[in-house]
């Protein structure tokens, strides 16, 4: 199945069993403006937890009804960080997605030993972009979270990304591993691990997906381009999912596509038990409650 548009999730979201998110600090305006047009699409319950007053307030200044929502009391971002966690521990939500506190705090909550959600052994940011020059959504990886990921969490890295594409119902994802160039260079750690990742899928180390590299960004989302430089192959110029080096670049490349590109993304925190809905202040509304429908979605 090849998702097009944002959109498309939206439809993805309607067809499944209707999700409860939590919304951890969630006395926060922009949030509350995407979990109203959520809940207004069907797609998710809201449990809210945070500063009752302020939520109420808020709520009442976007037109939110939320008369028949459960608000759970807890003035303290953190403690209502720690709080929404254990509502998902306890099957009274689905879904995590961060308010008004810092990310710190909230993935503390999520990555408590004890009380946490914690299921695969690296957390990672995974972002789903539509762009009006892509014949297709295209994955990034990882642009928020892991600063310098080691070659196996590269690893873990791409089973995150490719656990959201097997969820919204693509059974092979094709997993581009980008870096500077699309030749191996021994002094260029990203071009070499690159080449590890793929010869680890050849030989079926990592499963489920069709994983390439090193590629240049533009062998592996032309078809011109990778056919200009001789590469073939299934993934050249038709990638699903991007992974980057390292923060710098994917971060960079990220905000490049929002700022410049005309994109919009939806994003997610991948590898805890539950996706963790995890939005910037710069995100724009549409793109929040996109992030909310890929949670929803999956």
């Amino acid at each position: 199945m090849t998702l097009k548009s944002l959109n498309d999730l939206i439809e993805l979201a309607k067809n499944k069993e209707t999700r409860r998110l939590a919304v951890a600090a969630a006395a926060d305006k922009p949030v509350l403006e995407a979990v109203k047009n959520a809940h207004k699409e069907g797609i998710i319950i809201p449990v809210l937890v945070g500063n009752k007053e302020e939520i109420e307030k808020i709520s009442a200044e976007i037109n939110f009804d939320i008369s028949g929502i459960e608000i759970y009391e807890e003035n303290n971002p953190a403690k209502a960080s720690v709080k929404a966690v254990s509502l998902i521990k306890e099957g009274k939500a689905d879904i995590l997605m961060k308010g008004l506190v810092s990310t710190a705090p909230l993935l503390k909550a999520v990555l408590d030993k004890e009380n946490g959600l914690r299921k695969a052994p690296t957390l990672s940011h995974f972002a789903l972009i539509e762009s009006p020059y892509y014949h297709k959504l295209l994955g990034l990886t990882d642009a928020a979270m892991n600063i310098a990921p080691e070659f196996n969490e590269k690893v873990n890295i791409i089973k995150n990304a490719v656990e959201v594409y097997h969820r919204l119902g693509n059974s092979n994802p094709k997993v581009a591993v980008v870096g500077p160039l699309e030749v191996v260079n021994p002094k260029i750690e990203s071009t070499t691990h690159a080449a590890m990742l793929s010869t680890m899928n050849n030989r079926g180390q990592i499963k489920g997906c069709t994983i390439d590299g090193p590629f240049a960004i533009d062998n592996a989302v032309s078809k011109e381009a990778a056919e200009h430089k001789g590469i073939t192959g299934d993934v050249a110029g038709d990638a699903d999912i991007l992974v980057a080096p390292e923060l710098n670049s994917g971060n960079i490349l990220y905000k490049t596509l929002m700022f410049m590109g005309g994109c919009t993304s939806a994003a997610v925190i991948m590898g805890a038990k539950v996706p963790v809905v995890l939005t910037s202040r710069a995100d724009t509304d549409k793109s929040k409650m996109m992030s909310i429908a890929l949670a929803a979605a999956m």
